[in-house]
């Protein structure tokens, strides 16, 4: 049985204080949630402030991306060591906007999930294809890609420490949402490539996450389809009512 999986991204969002509040109305909020697992991202200048607030509670901390250098002369970069420190377990990794604009590809999104294993993080690996692609009919051999090399040389046993989110680039922040429809095919579609790289198991094990402009509205549709796990949540993230009805989905 596959756990729910509710994480917030805030980006490059909020000041410390800001982080702070936010964080506080949350935990408030998710009172005494045990049967889905939710986790906050903040930027890496609140991760210790938020730690801090929901330590103590049953939210997660995690960053937004990791560099996978031990360390060294990599000004700007921030370690796997670095980020355990401050109380973090997971990490997003390959998300849409590093590929887009800071140069991710499937290679670095590979060495990144490596030293989250090594370092004991929980890597969530973001795949996701752009509208062009999708409308090219090119959706699920961009993703089955990503998957593939995003992989590379992680075994099965490594895989369960791995959540997968989906997010179309095409939904991210527009306002635009894959039907539930659309977005459970690609899930299901996502279980075959885990079924042929690694076996039923794996594939069924997984735990998958929609992002992209999932809100108040739309999620309790969405978490109701069988291979949609969680959603891995961006602008709605950022205020507490919106964020707390969906760590409060039902279906």
């Amino acid at each position: 049985m596959r756990k729910p999986f509710i994480a917030g991204n805030w980006k490059m969002n909020k000041t410390d204080e800001e982080a702070v509040a936010l964080a506080e109305g949350l935990v408030k909020e998710a009172g005494d949630l045990t049967d889905r697992t939710m986790l906050l991202c903040p930027p890496f200048t609140s991760l210790k402030s938020v730690y801090e607030v929901v330590k103590n509670s049953n939210i997660k901390l995690g960053a937004q991306t990791v560099y996978w250098e031990k360390s060294g002369a990599y000004t700007g970069m921030i370690s796997a060591d670095m980020l355990k420190s401050v109380g973090c377990t997971y990490v997003i990794v390959g998300h849409s906007e590093q590929r887009q604009y800071f140069g991710e590809t499937d290679e670095t999104v590979n060495k990144r999930i490596k030293v989250c294993l090594q370092e004991d993080l929980l890597p969530i690996m973001c795949v996701g294809e752009l509208l062009e692609e999708r409308e090219a009919g090119k959706a699920e051999e961009v993703v089955r890609t990503q998957i593939t090399g995003g992989l590379t040389g992680i075994s099965a046993e490594d895989m369960k420490k791995i959540t997968i989110a989906y997010e179309p680039v095409w939904a991210i922040g527009t306002g635009k949402t894959a039907t539930p429809e659309d977005a459970d095919a690609m899930h299901a579609s996502i279980r075959s490539v885990l079924k042929d790289l690694y076996n039923e198991d794996v594939a069924q094990s997984v735990v998958i996450q929609y992002g992209g402009s999932v809100k108040p509205d739309n999620v309790d549709e969405l978490m109701s389809k069988e291979n949609i796990d969680g959603a891995l949540v961006g602008g709605a993230a950022l205020k507490v009512d919106s964020f707390a009805r969906i760590i409060k989905f039902q279906n």
